[in-house]
């Protein structure tokens, strides 16, 4: 198929045949978004810091083994390590390793709502912290953003399942994560991204390990009441939820429109708050409903005015750290 180049593509890429495309999208779209269903699932019966951490751990280990034997330069400086490392506690350990520990009283639809405040959260580092200067536009889409997150945290808009100090959780994962991907440009990264990502995950797979040691959770482990449904989540969040994803949401970055890469961040809590729907049977009230709408249509109208700006470094930042969100896995 004849290549073209891409309108609307800022960085220069050229267009990918459709079907590797949508097929890359659909990856990050659908798997992602469902990565907050399966880890409600597994943390049923698995403790949530030691899921997370073993998943970090084998997904992050076998992409270095992988990349090592495919002749990446897995063997990187001593600063660029440090920073990865850093990335890698702000990222997996504090954005999907919170999230895990918030699933176990927040539903998994109202945490992907929430942790698609991310990108808010980054503007609004990069007002106060960075000090830049931020289009109206944007600065009024965070603002519509907020007063979602102010409509979720109202006592009687929140699902019964949902206590406070899950909530309160997650956006500290949401806040965790925005932190991480707003240093990671500003850091001396891996030039590899997969190698990046690959040593990112490891760490923070460490981190949450020790957390869970800490914490006593192997001694909440009881295989013989483990159900296999928790077991098959950590499966799939260690396999799609991570391998799969990771490998096409960094294909994507390097074959297609940042403007179109980033739609991944109001398409994941539809998706998420469906599949919840589908599958968990969970449902949002009017409240949650207008409050996630809120949030959503803040985000899309952050995502628009960035990538299509002279200067969309809020996404294009995204090629040198883990994203989801997602989770990763936007957050998850």
């Amino acid at each position: 198929m004849k290549r073209t180049p891409s309108s609307g593509d800022s960085a220069g890429h050229t267009s990918p045949p459709s079907v590797r495309l949508w097929s890359a999208l659909a990856c990050v779209y659908v798997i992602w978004g469902s990565t907050y269903i399966a880890i409600r699932v597994m943390v049923e019966d698995i403790p949530p810091m030691l899921g997370a951490g073993v998943r970090f751990v084998i997904a992050g280990g076998v992409m270095v083994a992988v990349l090592a034997a495919r002749g990446h330069r897995i063997r990187v400086p001593r600063r660029e390590l440090a920073a990865a490392a850093l990335i890698g506690v702000l990222l997996p350990a504090g954005g999907n390793g919170v999230v895990t520990i918030a699933e176990r009283n927040v539903p998994a639809g109202l945490a992907a709502l929430l942790v698609a405040s991310v990108p808010l959260w980054v503007v609004l580092l990069r007002r106060t912290v960075g000090r830049e200067r931020i289009a109206r536009a944007t600065i009024a889409g965070v603002a519509v953003g907020f007063c979602g997150l102010g409509v979720l945290l109202l006592p009687g808009s929140r699902p019964d399942a949902a206590t406070l100090g899950g909530i309160l959780l997650v956006l500290l994962a949401a806040c965790s994560w925005a932190t991480g991907s707003f240093l990671s440009p500003r850091l001396t990264l891996p030039s590899d991204p997969l190698v990046s990502t690959a040593w990112q995950l490891v760490v923070g797979g460490v981190v949450l390990l020790a957390g869970a040691l800490a914490a006593g959770e192997p001694h909440d482990v009881h295989f013989a009441h483990t159900s296999a449904d928790s077991w098959l989540a950590l499966a799939y969040l260690i396999g799609p939820g991570s391998w799969l994803t990771y490998t096409a949401y960094s294909w994507l970055l390097q074959n297609a429109p940042i403007s179109q890469v980033a739609t991944y961040a109001y398409v994941n809590p539809v998706v998420a708050v469906l599949l919840a729907w589908a599958i968990l049977g969970e449902s949002l009230g009017g409240a949650t409903l207008a409050g996630a709408a809120l949030v959503i249509v803040s985000v899309a109208v952050i995502v628009t005015r960035e990538s299509a700006g002279p200067r969309p470094a809020l996404w294009r930042r995204e090629k040198r750290c883990i994203t989801q969100p997602a989770a990763i896995d936007s957050v998850s």
